[in-house]
């Protein structure tokens, strides 16, 4: 019996799988998730994997029907992953989950060791004394905490961009950081850190929740703390990068475009899945979806932005050459949660717009929201060089940070029906947007 069981189960298993297969054969915002993650993979800024990517991505949104396909290459600094270990030393030995920092800089294969000086805050790194953490090595605390839009993410984050830096400024030999980040498992988060002009590039890495966690207790106590590091990866300048343009080319062709972005690097750790081929997959998608029923008046132009991850810079690149007029410009880099709030930066100087917007995302529980509008990184550029109008369509991220920039950034953790629901709420939005014959300004 518990044989027959067992393959009845199996069977109900496959079944299953196979009917969600098919189920999501020929959605195109699936089609493009799963095919950007399972047939290129992680696509780290300047690697021979982001050009893959870049070939792919033209060769998809010219079958998708789109015109006018580019790539269009800019070159970087970038940086090469290596070997990255870390381990407590004393009090007793512990292999710690460490993964580089984009910009670290080299150890020697043999790594570096030091004493352990600890920091509950970036504020208290800020006031150790110049000299204090010569030869030493800093650990910077501070966990983050969730929340539905992700605000944290900017003051959390500081810890990461800046505390490698104001380290180096202190005397530090190494740095080692908390991920930011808000999960629980023994998955370091990666990310970039910069080092302003003048100041000593040194090793930096970030450890595991659950690892700094182990860090906080031990400082405690009050038990001296020594770590061994390793990070072997290299800056290296001269790489190249690159964005993928395209357009569906709307039915007046005088009036501006409406450009739509994502990001098509990611960090190597993941596939990249959640960050960001989930927002390539949502602006692709919903811009054809915006089709149905006609051809929209204005040209809907899609940015797969290379080089985001490690600064931003194919949204550099875009402005810098595309200083044709945009109408608005909008982006999806948070994942694929649904979205629950929408924004714009038009409120007052195209009040019905805005309430058409608001009216036809109301149905769908996503309510209007009165802060500011963000854009994203890689359509910010223009943006600003232009005074763009901006939609902004925020996302549910009180799990998104979880998984960013973790091995867990994985085509798993996205689910389909929420994935649906953005291309929906972006369909709309562009169907309107995209029809508009008037002026659309902030």
């Amino acid at each position: 019996m518990r044989n027959k069981l067992c393959a009845a189960a199996l069977s109900v298993l496959v079944l299953s799988t196979a009917t969600h297969a098919q189920e999501m054969k020929g959605d195109v915002a699936w089609d493009i998730l799963a095919g950007l993650t399972s047939e290129v993979g992680p696509r780290m800024a300047g690697s021979e994997a982001e050009a893959r990517a870049r070939v792919w991505a033209q060769t998809r949104l010219t079958a998708l029907g789109f015109t006018g396909v580019a790539s269009e290459p800019f070159p970087i600094r970038g940086y090469v992953r290596g070997r990255d270990e870390a381990s407590l030393t004393a009090p007793m030995p512990f292999r710690l989950a460490v993964t580089a920092l984009g910009y670290s800089e080299t150890t020697p294969d043999k790594g570096i060791e030091g004493d352990v000086v600890y920091f509950a805050t970036l504020d208290a790194l800020k006031a150790a004394p110049a000299g204090s953490l010569n030869g030493k090595i800093a650990f910077i605390d501070h966990a983050m905490k969730r929340s539905q839009d992700g605000s944290g993410y900017g003051p959390y984050g500081q810890v990461r961009r800046a505390g490698p830096s104001i380290a180096s400024t202190k005397g530090a030999a190494g740095v080692v950081i908390r991920s930011i980040g808000t999960d629980s498992h023994r998955n370091p988060h990666t990310g970039v850190t910069n080092f302003p002009e003048g100041v000593k590039p040194i090793p930096a890495g970030a450890v595991s929740n659950p690892d700094a966690d182990l860090i906080a207790r031990i400082a405690g106590s009050g038990k001296p703390m020594r770590i061994s590091l390793t990070l072997t990866g290299k800056t290296t300048p001269n790489m190249t990068s690159g964005n993928v343009i395209g357009d569906l080319v709307g039915s007046d062709p005088s009036l501006p475009p409406i450009l739509v972005g994502c990001h098509l690097d990611s960090w190597d750790l993941g596939t990249g899945a959640i960050d960001d081929a989930a927002g390539c997959a949502i602006i692709t998608a919903a811009a054809l979806k915006a089709q149905e029923g006609g051809k929209l008046l204005r040209t809907i132009r899609v940015l797969w932005a290379g080089s985001e991850e490690i600064g931003g810079f194919g949204g550099k690149a875009y402005a810098d050459k595309h200083t044709e007029p945009h109408a608005l410009a909008m982006e999806s880099d948070f994942g694929a949660a649904k979205v629950w709030r929408v924004n714009t930066n038009f409120w007052t100087s195209n009040k019905v717009l805005a309430d058409r917007i608001a009216d036809s995302l109301s149905p769908m529980g996503i309510v209007r929201g009165s802060g500011p509008v963000e854009g994203g990184t890689d359509v910010e550029p223009v943006i600003e060089k232009q005074k763009l109008a901006v939609v902004d369509l925020n996302q549910d991220g009180t799990h998104y940070f979880d998984l960013h920039h973790t091995p867990d950034d994985t085509l798993d953790k996205v689910d389909p029906a929420e994935l649906a629901q953005n291309v929906e709420a972006w369909s709309r939005v562009l169907k309107i947007v995209g029809n508009e014959p008037g002026v659309i300004a902030p």
